[in-house]
């Protein structure tokens, strides 16, 4: 078992240099680290709940950005960006490295990254409990209401959809349900060799790598979920997806990017999810002073 803090795991796959430029935030506030961000030409970042900040240093150049991709995946990093086709890398303990660089593109798909122009290193930090007050106000005669959760970028959503999986599949609620998570990009449970790096309870089944449309459909045939899970709601595609999964039955938990339903009714994927009807609760999550608070609402 990895005793280190999640920070530190993260940071594990740094250059020396760059790891020794963190200690100067000091511990207290490494222990609140969201991302470390390493943009070419420029001295490492890192995001804090307080927002970017500097760390000492001179200027990241690409001979380190490739470094920490080849630590990440233990090959060279040719090998590695041959593999990569969403721009991420998912590291054991559910880290997750997203780069940008050149594209290469053949028959007009995504094929390889070169010359790398930045890295972000996200920290997973699993925060249980928050599933527990919320639960039971998403059910209704024991049952769970298909739910949406809207927040803006940054504030908790996936964080909130894990834990709301947990708490399902672990019957906190009630009775234990077998809840199916089509994680996209593998935010979620960050799958890590066919194992979930990040607990989403006992009665849980995962796929990754493909589309919520794909997914979707896959556990649905093939693993008869009671509940279903998908993050980011973003196109016209994912509306269809969650859609053609409420009609097989399954309820449905989801998260897209808002602030309530004034928001998303003035755009038009959001108004279509909306005129579906598909999710009767809404889970609205708001920056306050000293941390984040959720609000419960009533879709139908």
């Amino acid at each position: 078992m990895d005793e280190r803090k999640p920070w530190e795991q993260a940071a594990s796959v740094l250059p020396a240099r760059l790891r020794d430029g963190l200690s100067a935030l000091g511990a207290d506030r490494l222990d609140g680290l969201e991302e470390l961000r390493l943009r070419r030409g420029f001295p490492m970042t890192a995001l804090l709940y307080e927002g970017e900040v500097g760390t000492d240093g001179p200027p990241i150049g690409e001979d380190e950005l490739r470094q920490v991709v080849e630590n990440a995946t233990q090959s060279s990093a040719h090998t590695a960006l041959d593999r990569v086709r969403q721009g991420y890398v998912t590291l054991r303990g559910g880290h997750r490295i997203g780069l940008c660089g050149s594209v290469v593109k053949k028959d007009g798909q995504i094929v390889t990254l070169r010359e790398l122009s930045s890295l972000s290193i996200r920290v997973a930090r699993p925060v249980a409990g928050q599933a527990g007050e919320l639960l039971p106000r998403l059910m209704e005669g024991g049952i769970f209401l298909s739910t949406l959760i809207l927040a803006p970028p940054g504030a908790g959503k996936t964080t909130l959809l894990r834990d709301l999986v947990r708490g399902l599949s672990d019957g906190d609620a009630g009775p234990p349900l077998r809840v199916g998570v089509a994680d996209e990009r593998g935010e979620i449970a960050a799958l890590w060799q066919g194992e979930p790096q990040l607990y989403i309870g006992r009665h849980t089944d995962v796929i990754d790598g493909c589309s919520k449309a794909e997914g979707l459909s896959i556990l649905i045939r093939g693993m008869n979920p009671q509940a279903a899970a998908v993050d980011e709601i973003t196109d016209p595609a994912d509306v269809q997806a969650v859609s053609e999964a409420a009609g097989c039955g399954a309820a449905l938990l989801a998260t897209a990017h808002g602030t309530g339903v004034e928001d998303l009714q003035r755009r038009p994927v959001y108004r279509a999810l909306l005129d579906y009807q598909i999710f009767r609760r809404l889970v609205v999550i708001e920056r306050r002073t000293g941390g984040r608070a959720a609000r419960v609402e009533v879709l139908v």
